[in-house]
C-alpha cells in the first residue's frame, strides 16, 4: 500500500502562485510514476501533469503548459506541482496519484493509489 497526502492548497488571487506537495508513505516511492489530476465542481476530471519514476519525463495538460511544473524528490518521497500565473479556471480539487506505469489519464483505474485531494481556489 501507498498512502498519499497532499498539502499546499488554499486561496490565491489570479496571477499568484501555489506549490502543492504530495508526500508518499508505504512502499518505495521511486517505484511509481506520479500524476496530478484536478476536478472542478460540475466538470469532468482533468489531467494536469505527470512525471516518470526518476523525473526524466514530464507531461502537462494543454491548459497548464507553461504555467505549471511537476517535479519530484525521491529522497523525500514527495512530488510537487508548482503553479504559477494562476487563473480562476484553475479552481478545483487537486489530486495526486501514483502508478507503476506513467499514464496521461484521468481514470481512477489508471493509477494504483490516490490522495484525498486538496482544494485550490483562485479568485479574480
Amino acid at each position: 500500500q501507498v498512502q498519499l497526502v497532499e498539502s499546499g492548497g488554499g486561496l490565491v488571487q489570479a496571477g499568484g502562485s501555489l506549490r502543492l506537495s504530495c508526500v508518499a508513505s508505504g512502499r518505495t516511492f521511486s517505484n511509481y510514476a506520479m500524476g496530478w489530476i484536478r476536478q472542478a465542481p460540475g466538470r469532468e476530471r482533468e489531467f494536469v501533469a505527470g512525471i516518470s519514476w526518476n523525473g526524466g519525463r514530464t507531461y502537462y495538460g494543454d491548459s497548464v503548459k507553461g504555467r505549471f511544473t511537476i517535479s519530484r524528490d525521491n529522497a523525500k518521497n514527495t512530488a510537487y506541482l508548482q503553479m504559477n500565473s494562476l487563473k480562476p479556471e484553475d479552481t478545483a480539487v487537486y489530486y495526486c496519484a501514483a502508478g507503476q506505469v506513467l499514464r496521461l489519464s484521468v481514470l481512477r483505474t489508471a493509477y494504483d493509489y490516490w490522495g484525498q485531494g486538496i482544494q485550490v481556489t483562485v479568485s479574480s
